[in-house]
């Protein structure tokens, strides 16, 4: 099945800011991260059932390098990738965007 990805806006906004801040760090950092967020979203369009549920309906997938988790609803024929969050800030803070 073909699913269509949704990345809601706080989730963007937290992608941009992890990528800003990699490519602070060094130069091209923040593409590499962005290729490894782009790797999970792939993995998880192809087979979204792969992932464990940790809460109610949400996923969760995990980047390869980069410390950060990627929460997800899986919607009918839609993904909506809920956060993008550092695997160190707060578990529960992503609960509040249910």
């Amino acid at each position: 099945m073909n699913y269509k990805l949704i990345i809601r806006p706080a989730a963007e906004l937290e992608l941009s800011g992890a990528f800003d801040w990699y490519e602070e760090r060094l130069s091209g950092l923040g593409a590499e991260f962005l290729l490894s967020v782009d790797a999970v979203f792939n993995s998880i369009a192809r087979n979204p059932q792969q992932y464990p549920i940790i809460h109610r309906t949400i996923r969760r997938a995990l980047t390869r390098r980069f410390p950060y988790e990627v929460f997800y609803i899986i919607e009918d024929t839609k993904i909506v990738i809920v956060a993008v969050f550092h695997a160190k800030r707060n578990p529960m803070r992503w609960k509040d965007r249910l």
